[in-house]
């Protein structure tokens, strides 16, 4: 093998999402010379489309509002959530991920993020032993001039561009129909205004998260190369020791003396893989360099794969040439139900988006419910938000996505289902509404169901009437948030083969990883907790440990490692800066 190299790092890491960036972050924070490459010549990943909150049980912020948090609740409610999801989400990872908040979290601060709380967002599973109410965090609303020519380069577009919080659409969703929900979107107004007067372009949710965490890295000074897809790990005696990465202006050979951290994503826009692991097409809202490569890649140098069944499920609108639209309110809100082709409803509408997926899936194996349809009255369109129908009603309507009616008769008819059926089905559901108990499927008996509930609707905050047209239905397909299969590592985010040795110098984390949450969704945040997490472990382990049975000494911060020496490169360093954020 040759032993030709065209630039020689300490750890290369391959993503611009959370993991890829809070690896980076952590290991120059430590001293290594680092290098990020991307895929796409956009950087931010699916993390900048996402809600950018973290499940960060004992974060420092919940005593500041609620009793402290300890690291054994935290412990307990992960298994009552989790169960036994094999050594994806072993003990050793859930302890690991547990006791590393707080210093990620401090670590993070100091560099510069501001956190926030979600003092109400409670757990999925909030009446399971552990279970509370308060553990997510998420960025404040970041001004993205502060990111100067980068910005150019992000998927900002990907997001929405204001000031919107993790913790403001629950309310935000009953804006109009609420007073809790109008002072919700009255400091929300003047948030935005707030940013227009000061000169900033404030942007929230997962593109403060991103944005934040790049920001870092510029500030760090560490190089970001895009349109520089990761394409072949070197292997020297079972040890992995550099990378082979195509830039656009050529190949690039990287010496990698602690290793490469793999953090670009999982397969959810990867058709073939969908359809071989999940057996569906995919609606999913993750990035479009969403395709499974590092993963592709990390299992040709040996690493072990567990999870590829699964993904981070919800329920999402289908619109025809646009990505699926993920649906988290309209379906929780009351005078709403979800029943399946044959006019039945099978599951508790409000429960967490990653089980009302299985749900949906599972039902789908003996009566058709891919796609279901989410049936609203007069009143759920008048008091709640409805994103799809606010932004492409009339391409769902076009396209018989979305059917209306002044009648359930004849909804049923332009819904194709069996209009006795559906009327029992409706009949049934009222009762439960006028008792406020859900004798089939236990809607609103959780805090987690009533937190996108309207408190105004009484008995339960759920639970409304299906009585008043015109009546509405629009079809819910299984989209998701990406997926949750990939490379098993261990705690410190190491790579393992099949009979759980560690390959050494090969660490990821985020969706290119199977879960430490296993096949459930324990909190809001749970997917960017953990790629956040593991991203630190991972780049701690490389600073600390010795990877090559060397001295970590000698190459921590030395030389000019991160800027190679013009003549050794195939490329000029003004070639090299038109690809680099």
């Amino acid at each position: 093998m040759s032993n030709h190299w065209d630039r020689e790092v300490d750890l290369l890491v391959v993503g611009t999402g959370a993991a890829g960036l809070t690896a980076a972050i952590t290991a120059a924070d430590a001293g290594l010379a680092t290098l990020i490459v991307e895929s796409t010549e956009r950087w931010g990943g699916t993390t900048m489309r996402s809600g950018g909150g973290l499940w960060m049980p004992t974060n420092p912020l919940i005593s500041t509002f609620a009793a402290p948090d300890s690291v054994e609740d935290a412990l307990t409610y992960l298994e009552a959530a989790i169960g036994d999801a094999g050594p994806a989400s072993s003990p050793e990872r859930r302890l690991a991920f547990v006791n590393a908040v707080i210093p990620v979290f401090r670590m993070l601060e100091r560099l510069g993020m501001q956190w926030s709380p979600a003092k109400q967002y409670p757990d999925y599973y909030p009446d399971r032993p552990g279970g509370r109410v308060g553990r997510s965090i998420e960025p404040k609303p970041f001004d993205a001039k502060r990111l100067g020519n980068a910005f150019a380069t992000s998927r900002a577009g990907d997001g929405l561009p204001v000031p919107l919080k993790n913790d403001d659409v629950w309310l935000l969703s009953r804006a109009w129909s609420t007073p809790s929900g109008f002072v919700r979107g009255a400091r929300f107004v003047f948030r935005m205004l707030g940013g227009i007067v000061t000169g900033k372009k404030l942007y929230g949710m997962g593109s403060a998260l991103a944005m934040s965490l790049m920001q870092m890295v510029r500030t760090q000074g560490t190089e970001v190369l895009l349109s520089s897809p990761l394409t072949d790990l070197v292997l020297e005696d079972g040890v992995v020791v550099g990378a082979v990465v195509t830039t656009p202006t050529g190949e690039l050979r990287i010496r990698t003396r602690r290793g490469v951290m793999l953090g670009a994503g999982g397969f959810a826009m990867n058709t073939a893989w969908r359809e071989k692991y999940h057996g569906i097409p995919g609606y999913s809202s993750a990035a479009d360099g969403d395709l499974g490569t590092a993963i592709a890649i990390g299992r040709d140098a040996g690493g072990a794969l567990a999870l590829m069944d699964d993904a981070w499920w919800g329920a999402s609108v289908p619109i025809d040439g646009k990505q699926a639209l993920f649906v988290l309110n309209e379906r929780s809100d009351p005078y709403s139900i979800v029943v399946d082709q044959s006019g039945q409803r099978y599951l508790n509408e409000s429960e967490s988006y990653i089980d009302f997926g299985h749900d949906l899936l599972e039902r789908n194996r003996t009566v058709a419910a891919n796609p279901s349809w989410l049936v609203v009255d007069k009143r759920h369109r008048q008091r709640y938000m409805f994103a799809a129908a606010l932004t492409d009603g009339k391409k769902l309507r076009s396209s018989g996505t979305l059917v209306k009616a002044g009648t359930i008769a004849e909804l049923a008819k332009r819904m194709g289902v069996d209009g006795a059926t559906l009327q029992s089905t409706i009949d049934r559901f009222n009762g439960f509404a006028r008792s406020g108990v859900d004798e089939d499927f236990g809607r609103g008996r959780t805090v987690y169901d009533n937190y996108y509930g309207d408190p105004r609707v009484r008995p339960n905050p759920n639970l409304g009437a299906i009585e008043k047209g015109p009546f509405t239905a629009v079809k819910l397909v299984p989209g998701d948030l990406g997926t949750k299969g990939g490379l098993l590592t261990d705690e410190h985010a190491r790579v393992l083969d099949d009979s759980g040795a560690v390959i050494p110098g090969l660490y990821a984390a985020g969706n290119t990883t199977a879960s430490v949450m296993g096949r459930t969704y324990p909190g809001p945040g749970s997917t960017i907790a953990p790629a956040v997490i593991f991203g630190y472990l991972g780049a701690l382990h490389a600073a600390e440990a010795e990877v090559f049975g060397v001295d970590p000494a000698a190459s921590v911060g030395s030389g000019d490692a991160s800027t190679p020496d013009p003549t050794d490169i195939e490329t000029t360093p003004e070639e090299q800066k038109e690809t680099s954020v």
